[in-house]
């Protein structure tokens, strides 16, 4: 028994060294934690002040305890996952206290503000950080730059315990979605994680409320959320420009886009509109300029096609010109077709085209990435003609959303165990037929690897597979490029930005 006094007062003890608690509110969360653990006594327990970058060692040996005394039925990862959060919120300050804070530092510096709530997403440990560091990162050199590979290793899978509850829970609607305001504080059940750590900070976008908050499995640094106050759909139009637009001039040090609003080529929730933004330089933002394009309506608005595998314009300059120039490129797209490259704007009454836009400020002026998208299918490309084809389903299937355009492949946790595998077939020169059945996707990859790399040891293996994966990756994008980088492809790209400039020119 003495063992979960102990964990109590360490938890304390880290919450108040982390900035969640402070001295006053001491006794009352070792209430709430007791009263959480269904204890009715506390014992004084001496711990060492020993500084921790997580409180998850003291959660697990809570929880842990807590298993021991039948406070859990099943232990499960979605079960610990719950008390988890429920045990973190005891030493959280409240909602309203959150965001008291977040705005007495805003005033004084939007960065302060920042660095101070993702600190404290990371203490209460609603971003899971001790889960992140096991997934596999790094970083291959390209003709685009450096990119930046991840594989997803954070999420656990759920175990057969976990499926079984599930076909026993009811459906529920409450909260909509995983990003709906009504998540703050929610316990979680089977169905929907655990939420009783999270806060979220109302902000004010065109007179619009909506939300800010940082993602649970970060992909990259301060990787955030800004989600609408109603849960709307995605919808791509000039007011999602503006919005972006308005949230770098009131966060100046983070760059914000926007998931396209269309299947295969959106994001994987298009059912409530979101951003995501965050302090981090992808390989896009440092790619440069390969060709200028004059806007004669636009004359302060700096515009060229960006060195990039997929189809991106860039436009600088300020804010209310990059706004009209911008909309003005989307709704050109939005009705274009060019038969010669396989692009058509409608099938019958459904859209094809839209656009994921990236906003940044350069010093005083502002910045968009306009990456023109299309969702058509064909029946040689069932998954999209411009998404990643079936060679390479073997490396990247999913939706290339906001993230991956920017030069950040989020790669399945699958490819963990295979890239280990292959790494043994290729330094032993394992013979197909001895291949287990599942990894034959990756045979003719590995017969052009065999074919690249003439001397493959145990040794340099693991690095040859990485660069490989990452050339693999540049290829995915270039599937993804509405308009080729070969001199076809290029000449098609001219023609749209030549098409949008005649009518900017017939309108004026």
């Amino acid at each position: 028994m003495e063992t979960i006094f102990a964990a109590i007062e360490q938890l304390i003890r880290y919450a108040e060294q982390r900035g969640l608690l402070a001295p006053e509110d001491v006794v009352y969360a070792r209430n709430r934690l007791l009263a959480t653990l269904r204890l009715t006594e506390w014992q004084p327990a001496e711990v060492k002040d020993v500084p921790l970058a997580s409180p998850a060692p003291i959660l697990d040996a809570m929880i842990d305890w807590a298993y021991e005394q039948g406070l859990l039925e099943t232990n499960t990862t979605t079960e610990r996952d719950i008390w988890n959060a429920r045990l973190m919120d005891c030493v959280m300050p409240r909602p309203s206290e959150v965001i008291r804070a977040f705005y007495e530092r805003y005033r004084r510096d939007p960065q302060e503000a920042t660095d101070w709530f993702y600190s404290l997403s990371q203490a209460s440990n609603y971003i899971q950080t001790a889960r992140i560091a096991n997934n596999q990162h790094w970083k291959v050199s390209t003709i685009y730059g450096e990119l930046d590979i991840t594989i997803n290793l954070a999420k656990p899978e759920k175990d057969p315990k976990e499926i079984a509850k599930l076909k026993e829970m009811p459906s529920s609607s409450y909260p909509k979605c995983v990003l709906c305001k009504e998540n703050e504080g929610y316990e979680g059940t089977w169905r929907h994680p655990a939420r009783s750590n999270h806060r979220v900070i109302p902000i004010t976008l065109l007179d619009e409320q909506w939300y800010f908050q940082y993602s649970p499995y970060v992909y990259y640094n301060e990787h955030c959320i800004v989600f609408h106050a109603e849960h709307v759909p995605m919808k791509m139009e000039r007011k999602t420009l503006e919005r972006l637009l308005d949230f770098v001039e009131k966060f100046p040090h983070y760059f914000i886009g926007s998931n396209a609003d269309l299947p295969i080529v959106g994001g994987s929730i298009l059912v409530h509109d979101h951003f995501q933004g965050g302090c981090y330089t992808f390989a896009m933002e440092k790619a440069e300029i390969e060709e200028c394009i004059p806007l004669p309506s636009f004359p302060s608005v700096t515009a060229g096609i960006v060195r990039w595998p997929m189809s991106v314009i860039r436009l600088t300059g300020p804010k209310e010109d990059v706004l009209d120039a911008a909309a003005f490129l989307y709704e050109t797209w939005r009705t274009y077709s060019d038969s010669s490259v396989e692009i058509m704007a409608y099938s019958g009454d459904v859209p094809h085209n839209t656009i994921t836009p990236i906003a940044r400020r350069r010093g005083d002026l502002f910045e968009l990435d306009i990456v023109l998208r299309n969702n058509r299918t064909s029946a040689e490309h069932p998954y999209g003609i411009f998404h990643p084809h079936e060679e390479l389903h073997h490396i990247k299937k999913e939706n290339i959303g906001l993230i991956e355009v920017m030069g950040l492949a989020v790669l399945p946790a699958r490819l963990a165990v295979e890239l280990e595998t292959l790494a043994d077939y290729l330094v032993h020169r394992t013979k197909k037929e001895d291949w287990d059945e599942s990894m034959h996707k990756h045979w003719d990859w590995c017969e052009a690897i065999y074919s690249a790399y003439p001397d493959i040891t145990k040794d340099n293996v693991h690095d040859i597979l990485r660069h490989e994966v990452g050339q693999r990756f540049v290829t995915v994008l270039e599937h993804a490029g509405v308009f080729k980088r070969d001199k076809r492809g290029k000449d098609a790209f001219r023609r749209f930005m030549q098409h949008a400039v005649e009518r900017m020119s017939s309108l004026v």
